[in-house]
Protein backbone atom coordinates (compact mmCIF):
# COMPACT_ATOMS: atom_id res chain seq x y z
CA UNK A 1 0.00 0.00 0.00
CA UNK A 2 2.88 2.47 1.19
CA UNK A 3 4.96 1.68 -2.07
CA UNK A 4 1.40 2.53 -3.92
CA UNK A 5 0.94 5.72 -2.26
CA UNK A 6 4.72 6.76 -2.98
CA UNK A 7 4.74 5.74 -6.95
CA UNK A 8 1.35 8.28 -6.86
CA UNK A 9 3.23 10.96 -5.22
CA UNK A 10 6.03 10.61 -7.59
CA UNK A 11 3.73 10.86 -10.22
CA UNK A 12 2.08 13.79 -9.22
CA UNK A 13 5.12 15.92 -8.55
CA UNK A 14 6.51 14.77 -12.28
CA UNK A 15 3.24 16.34 -13.42
CA UNK A 16 3.32 19.21 -11.43
CA UNK A 17 7.19 19.84 -12.89
CA UNK A 18 5.15 18.85 -16.06
CA UNK A 19 3.23 21.86 -15.57
CA UNK A 20 5.54 24.21 -14.46
CA UNK A 21 7.60 23.63 -17.55
CA UNK A 22 4.62 24.39 -19.65
CA UNK A 23 4.33 27.37 -17.96
CA UNK A 24 8.11 28.69 -18.00
CA UNK A 25 7.62 27.91 -21.91
CA UNK A 26 4.75 30.17 -22.94
CA UNK A 27 5.48 33.27 -20.81
CA UNK A 28 7.35 35.66 -22.89
CA UNK A 29 9.19 36.93 -19.41
CA UNK A 30 11.01 35.09 -16.60
CA UNK A 31 7.97 34.16 -13.68
CA UNK A 32 8.80 34.24 -9.90
CA UNK A 33 8.24 31.73 -7.41
CA UNK A 34 4.65 33.33 -6.38
CA UNK A 35 3.24 33.74 -9.83
CA UNK A 36 4.56 30.20 -10.24
CA UNK A 37 3.22 28.49 -7.75
CA UNK A 38 -0.37 30.90 -7.54
CA UNK A 39 -0.82 29.76 -11.24
CA UNK A 40 -0.32 26.16 -10.50
CA UNK A 41 -2.44 26.21 -7.36
CA UNK A 42 0.32 24.86 -5.11
CA UNK A 43 2.01 25.86 -2.16
CA UNK A 44 4.57 28.12 -2.53
CA UNK A 45 7.11 25.52 -0.40
CA UNK A 46 5.93 22.47 -2.45
CA UNK A 47 6.67 25.00 -6.13
CA UNK A 48 10.05 26.03 -4.51
CA UNK A 49 11.07 22.26 -3.72
CA UNK A 50 9.99 21.20 -7.65
CA UNK A 51 11.95 24.27 -9.30
CA UNK A 52 15.18 23.12 -7.20
CA UNK A 53 14.55 19.58 -8.67
CA UNK A 54 14.25 21.54 -12.07
CA UNK A 55 17.00 23.74 -11.58
CA UNK A 56 19.75 20.85 -10.41
CA UNK A 57 18.99 19.14 -13.53
CA UNK A 58 19.44 21.91 -15.86
CA UNK A 59 15.56 22.20 -17.17
CA UNK A 60 14.87 25.95 -15.42
CA UNK A 61 18.10 28.39 -14.45
CA UNK A 62 17.27 30.74 -12.06
CA UNK A 63 18.17 34.62 -12.63
CA UNK A 64 20.69 35.87 -10.00
CA UNK A 65 19.52 39.63 -9.88
CA UNK A 66 16.10 39.12 -9.73
CA UNK A 67 15.76 35.21 -8.21
CA UNK A 68 13.25 34.75 -11.26
CA UNK A 69 12.49 31.11 -13.36
CA UNK A 70 13.36 30.34 -16.80
CA UNK A 71 13.49 27.58 -18.79
CA UNK A 72 17.18 25.94 -18.59
CA UNK A 73 19.53 25.19 -21.60
CA UNK A 74 19.45 21.20 -20.90
CA UNK A 75 15.81 21.25 -21.98
CA UNK A 76 17.41 23.08 -25.26
CA UNK A 77 19.84 20.44 -25.75
CA UNK A 78 17.18 17.67 -25.36
CA UNK A 79 15.13 19.56 -28.03
CA UNK A 80 17.42 20.43 -30.60
CA UNK A 81 19.20 16.49 -30.52
CA UNK A 82 15.09 15.47 -30.97
CA UNK A 83 15.09 17.77 -33.53
CA UNK A 84 18.37 16.54 -35.08
CA UNK A 85 16.82 12.93 -35.28
CA UNK A 86 13.83 14.14 -36.27
CA UNK A 87 14.97 16.02 -39.48
CA UNK A 88 17.92 13.19 -40.14
CA UNK A 89 14.87 10.61 -40.85
CA UNK A 90 12.86 12.86 -42.79
CA UNK A 91 15.79 13.04 -45.21
CA UNK A 92 16.56 9.89 -45.01
CA UNK A 93 13.39 8.05 -46.03
CA UNK A 94 13.07 8.41 -49.49
CA UNK A 95 17.34 7.61 -49.79
CA UNK A 96 16.79 4.35 -47.54
CA UNK A 97 13.47 3.31 -49.31
CA UNK A 98 15.57 3.59 -52.51
CA UNK A 99 18.92 1.47 -51.01
CA UNK A 100 16.75 -1.56 -49.57
CA UNK A 101 14.95 -1.58 -53.08
CA UNK A 102 18.57 -1.56 -54.98
CA UNK A 103 20.19 -3.92 -52.88
CA UNK A 104 17.11 -5.98 -51.85
CA UNK A 105 18.50 -5.61 -48.45
CA UNK A 106 16.78 -4.20 -44.90
CA UNK A 107 19.08 -0.72 -44.58
CA UNK A 108 19.03 0.81 -40.65
CA UNK A 109 20.12 4.33 -40.01
CA UNK A 110 21.71 5.23 -36.56
CA UNK A 111 22.89 7.13 -34.29
CA UNK A 112 25.05 7.47 -31.33
CA UNK A 113 23.04 7.34 -28.11
CA UNK A 114 24.84 7.04 -24.72
CA UNK A 115 27.27 3.89 -25.31
CA UNK A 116 25.85 2.36 -28.67
CA UNK A 117 23.69 3.07 -31.93
CA UNK A 118 20.34 3.82 -31.33
CA UNK A 119 18.01 2.49 -34.39
CA UNK A 120 16.20 5.53 -35.70
CA UNK A 121 14.69 4.35 -38.62
CA UNK A 122 14.52 0.85 -40.54
CA UNK A 123 13.21 -0.19 -43.59
CA UNK A 124 12.57 -3.95 -44.45
CA UNK A 125 13.94 -6.03 -46.64
CA UNK A 126 11.75 -5.72 -49.65
CA UNK A 127 10.59 -9.90 -49.72
CA UNK A 128 7.53 -11.08 -48.51
CA UNK A 129 9.94 -12.65 -44.77
CA UNK A 130 8.56 -12.47 -41.38
CA UNK A 131 10.82 -9.55 -39.89
CA UNK A 132 10.83 -7.43 -36.55
CA UNK A 133 10.70 -4.06 -36.39
CA UNK A 134 14.18 -2.89 -35.09
CA UNK A 135 13.63 0.96 -34.43
CA UNK A 136 14.35 1.94 -30.92
CA UNK A 137 16.87 -1.09 -30.45
CA UNK A 138 20.62 -0.49 -29.70
CA UNK A 139 23.58 -1.96 -31.37
CA UNK A 140 27.16 -2.45 -29.91
CA UNK A 141 29.82 0.37 -31.24
CA UNK A 142 33.32 -1.59 -31.89
CA UNK A 143 31.37 -4.67 -33.74
CA UNK A 144 28.82 -3.52 -35.65
CA UNK A 145 29.07 -0.87 -39.65
CA UNK A 146 26.88 1.60 -37.84
CA UNK A 147 29.17 1.73 -34.30
CA UNK A 148 32.37 1.53 -36.03
CA UNK A 149 31.42 4.05 -38.71
CA UNK A 150 30.17 6.91 -35.52
CA UNK A 151 33.31 5.79 -33.89
CA UNK A 152 35.69 6.87 -36.93
CA UNK A 153 34.11 10.32 -37.79
CA UNK A 154 32.30 11.44 -34.21
CA UNK A 155 34.88 12.21 -31.64
CA UNK A 156 32.57 12.00 -28.71
CA UNK A 157 31.59 7.67 -30.28
CA UNK A 158 35.09 7.55 -30.11
CA UNK A 159 35.95 8.39 -26.05
CA UNK A 160 32.61 6.38 -25.57
CA UNK A 161 34.23 3.12 -27.72
CA UNK A 162 37.91 3.57 -26.11
CA UNK A 163 36.36 3.54 -22.78
CA UNK A 164 34.21 0.92 -23.04
CA UNK A 165 34.47 -2.88 -22.63
CA UNK A 166 34.49 -4.30 -26.07
CA UNK A 167 32.68 -7.75 -25.93
CA UNK A 168 33.82 -10.67 -28.17
CA UNK A 169 30.21 -11.37 -29.58
CA UNK A 170 31.86 -13.65 -31.77
CA UNK A 171 35.78 -15.10 -32.54
CA UNK A 172 35.81 -12.40 -35.33
CA UNK A 173 35.14 -9.58 -32.95
CA UNK A 174 38.25 -6.65 -33.03
CA UNK A 175 38.59 -6.13 -28.88
CA UNK A 176 42.09 -5.36 -28.59
CA UNK A 177 42.63 -1.15 -28.73
CA UNK A 178 45.35 -1.04 -31.00
CA UNK A 179 43.98 -3.54 -33.24
CA UNK A 180 40.44 -1.19 -32.96
CA UNK A 181 41.93 1.71 -33.75
CA UNK A 182 43.59 0.63 -36.88
CA UNK A 183 39.88 -0.56 -38.17
CA UNK A 184 38.89 3.15 -37.50
CA UNK A 185 42.46 4.25 -39.43
CA UNK A 186 40.78 2.37 -42.26
CA UNK A 187 37.42 3.19 -42.17
CA UNK A 188 38.66 6.91 -42.16
CA UNK A 189 40.92 6.66 -45.72
CA UNK A 190 38.19 3.86 -46.99
CA UNK A 191 34.96 5.71 -46.64
CA UNK A 192 32.56 2.93 -44.62
CA UNK A 193 32.73 0.28 -42.64
CA UNK A 194 32.06 -3.42 -42.40
CA UNK A 195 30.69 -6.04 -40.38
CA UNK A 196 31.26 -9.56 -41.37
CA UNK A 197 29.90 -11.42 -38.33
CA UNK A 198 31.43 -9.67 -36.03
CA UNK A 199 28.12 -8.94 -34.21
CA UNK A 200 25.59 -11.73 -34.85
CA UNK A 201 26.85 -15.25 -36.76
CA UNK A 202 25.65 -15.56 -40.36
CA UNK A 203 25.05 -11.89 -40.33
CA UNK A 204 26.85 -9.29 -42.22
CA UNK A 205 26.24 -4.83 -43.24
CA UNK A 206 28.19 -2.84 -44.40
CA UNK A 207 28.57 1.32 -43.59
CA UNK A 208 29.26 4.72 -44.59
CA UNK A 209 29.15 8.29 -42.20
CA UNK A 210 26.14 10.89 -43.00
CA UNK A 211 27.36 14.78 -42.48
CA UNK A 212 25.69 18.00 -41.48
CA UNK A 213 26.12 21.08 -43.25
CA UNK A 214 28.60 21.79 -40.42
CA UNK A 215 30.61 18.47 -41.81
CA UNK A 216 29.38 17.13 -38.03
CA UNK A 217 28.75 13.26 -38.66
CA UNK A 218 25.15 13.14 -37.39
CA UNK A 219 24.27 9.11 -38.11
CA UNK A 220 25.43 6.24 -40.52
CA UNK A 221 23.61 4.22 -42.91
CA UNK A 222 23.87 0.30 -43.14
CA UNK A 223 22.84 -2.59 -45.27
CA UNK A 224 22.09 -5.71 -43.55
CA UNK A 225 21.66 -9.28 -44.53
CA UNK A 226 22.50 -12.60 -44.43
CA UNK A 227 26.10 -13.05 -45.19
CA UNK A 228 26.34 -15.43 -48.32
CA UNK A 229 24.02 -12.96 -49.88
CA UNK A 230 26.66 -9.78 -49.12
CA UNK A 231 29.25 -11.74 -49.52
CA UNK A 232 29.12 -14.28 -52.02
CA UNK A 233 32.23 -14.82 -52.68
CA UNK A 234 33.64 -14.14 -49.16
CA UNK A 235 34.45 -10.08 -49.85
CA UNK A 236 31.63 -7.89 -49.77
CA UNK A 237 29.76 -7.26 -53.10
CA UNK A 238 31.39 -3.95 -54.28
CA UNK A 239 28.33 -2.85 -55.82
CA UNK A 240 26.56 -2.77 -52.09
CA UNK A 241 29.25 -0.51 -51.25
CA UNK A 242 28.88 1.92 -53.74
CA UNK A 243 25.21 1.87 -52.90
CA UNK A 244 25.46 2.73 -49.19
CA UNK A 245 28.08 5.29 -49.64
CA UNK A 246 25.96 7.03 -52.49
CA UNK A 247 22.72 6.60 -50.23
CA UNK A 248 25.15 8.41 -47.39
CA UNK A 249 26.23 11.32 -49.42
CA UNK A 250 22.65 12.04 -50.88
CA UNK A 251 21.50 12.18 -47.34
CA UNK A 252 24.28 14.47 -46.21
CA UNK A 253 23.83 16.68 -49.27
CA UNK A 254 19.95 16.80 -48.43
CA UNK A 255 21.23 17.76 -44.76
CA UNK A 256 23.76 20.72 -46.35
CA UNK A 257 27.07 19.11 -46.02
CA UNK A 258 27.35 19.96 -49.50
CA UNK A 259 29.74 17.89 -52.30
CA UNK A 260 32.06 14.87 -50.63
Amino acid sequence: MGEGRAMAKNIQSLERAAAMLRLLAGGERRLGLSDIASSLGLAKGTAHGILRTLQAEGFVEQDAASGRYQLGAELLRLGNSYLDVHELRARALVWTDDLARSSGESVHLGVLHQQGVLIVHHVFRPDDSRQVLEVGAMQPLHSTGLGKVLSAYDPVAHSEVVEAEREAFTPRTTTGLADFESLLDMTRARGWAADVEETWEGVASVAAPIHDRRRMPVGAVAVTGAVERLCPAGELRPELVAAVRDCARAVSRDLGAGRF
